[in-house]
C-alpha cells in the first residue's frame, strides 16, 4: 500500500466514539479504529456495534406554562407530559385530562 502512497495505522485504546445527529447520538463503546492517509486525505475507518441513544425533546417553557394552565396541573407535571408526548402539546393536555 506504501507504494501506492497510502498509509494505514491502527489507532490504540480507542475508549469511545459518539456521532452526534439532530435526532440522537451513536455511541460505539469499544471500536477499532483505522486512519488511511493518501494523497494527503485522511479517511477515518471505524468497526464495532453502536447503540443509538436519542436526543432529549427540548420543551419551551410557554409549552409547559400552557399546558399546566390548560389542564390545571402544576408546570412538573405538565412537563412530564410534554416529554411522554414528544412535545405535543394537544396530546399532553389529552393525557392530563384522563
Amino acid at each position: 500500500m506504501k507504494k501506492l502512497g497510502m498509509n494505514v495505522e491502527q489507532i490504540e485504546d480507542v475508549q469511545c466514539i459518539v456521532i452526534k445527529t439532530p435526532k440522537g447520538n451513536w455511541i460505539f463503546d469499544s471500536a477499532e479504529v483505522s486512519a488511511m492517509t493518501m494523497q494527503g486525505a485522511t479517511t477515518y475507518q471505524v468497526a464495532g456495534t453502536p447503540r443509538f441513544e436519542p436526543a432529549a425533546v427540548e420543551i419551551p417553557k410557554e409549552d409547559i406554562t400552557m399546558v399546566a394552565s390548560q389542564a390545571n396541573v402544576t408546570e412538573e407535571r405538565a412537563k412530564a407530559a410534554l416529554i411522554a408526548t414528544n412535545g405535543d402539546i394537544a396530546e399532553a393536555i389529552l393525557q392530563l385530562a384522563r
